[in-house]
């Protein structure tokens, strides 16, 4: 309701323009009782369902920082409302408002988990499932240098490739799929895993279909070969590095900047002015704390 307030609601706005669309993004959505309560990430994580689903065995529910209800099933699908609105605009020639709530945003990009209860992957208590470090196939492994692998060996072949590098005999271990054997198995790869360092494995594993990568720490990721022949990451004229824009598209890629992140306030009194606003009025709206200038210091 707060746009209601200020008199920039998307009914009045529509009424101006008929083709706007009008994107309201929050976490628990425009109705409903926990509508005006405040929340963040985890809350929204709880309240669809996919918290539960999240962490180890005997262990609590745990959340992966805040990205999959704030920029996941907030963000991104926010985003992909306002393209489709775009799209149906151009056959209806109106305009729409998008209601996009971080709980159901999330609780639809969980739709994997809901419609696969039934295919037995995820009947097991949470952190005993193939997907959720239940599996030993499907796991991460601590190195001799105490750095990790992550293994993802899912399918027979891939399994089979992962074990020839681990160099155990496959006719001497149990069925992939023994549950029961799953814990003592963790235990072996775990073993067999902590006796060579991230990069003997990187030797091992890489150019095999075994499905296994290094965990890549940030301060390593951009120096990585194949991360460095797709240009994945960028650094900025204050060598800060971050991803490069994706996806890719081939005829208008998008071209990142180089210059540093523009500080909060940077550009608030350049861009007022742009807009028509007078020098007294930009100080008012200042000095009633409306807005914030950060003007950065000269390198003298």
């Amino acid at each position: 309701g707060v746009m209601e307030k200020l008199g920039l609601g998307p009914e009045v706005l529509l009424q101006e323009n008929p083709r706007l669309i009008y994107a309201r993004l929050t976490g628990f959505g425009q109705t409903g009782k926990y509508a005006k309560s405040a929340g963040h990430d985890i809350n929204y994580l709880a309240l669809s369902g996919v918290l539960s689903k999240l962490g180890r065995k005997d262990e609590n529910p745990y959340a992966p920082v805040n990205l999959l209800a704030d920029f996941a099933g907030g963000g991104v699908m926010c985003a992909m409302g306002i393209v489709t609105a775009l799209y149906e605009r151009t056959k209806s020639g109106k305009g729409q408002i998008i209601d996009a709530s971080m709980v159901k945003g999330v609780a639809y990009l969980s739709s994997f988990l809901w419609k696969s209860q039934n295919l037995g992957l995820w009947n097991r208590p949470r952190g005993e499932n193939l997907l959720d470090s239940g599996a030993p196939f499907y796991e991460t492994y601590k190195t001799s240098d105490g750095k990790f692998m992550a293994v993802g060996a899912i399918e027979p072949q891939f399994y089979g490739q992962l074990i020839k590098g681990l160099g155990l005999d496959s006719d001497k271990l149990p069925n992939q799929l023994s549950f029961s054997d799953w814990p003592k198995m963790k235990k072996k790869f775990a073993s067999i895993f902590a006796q060579k360092t991230q990069a003997e494995w990187c030797n091992i594993f890489d150019g095999t279909d075994a499905c296994v990568t290094p965990v890549l720490s940030f301060d390593d990721v951009a120096s990585h070969q194949h991360n460095k022949q797709r240009s994945s990451f960028i650094k900025n004229d204050q060598e800060e590095i971050s991803p490069r824009p994706a996806p890719l598209l081939s005829r208008t890629p998008a071209v990142p900047s180089f210059k540093r992140d523009p500080f909060i306030g940077e550009h608030t009194e350049e861009i007022l002015l742009e807009y028509g606003f007078t020098k007294q009025e930009i100080t008012k709206l200042y000095s009633d704390k409306v807005i914030e200038f950060n003007k950065p210091k000269a390198n003298l």
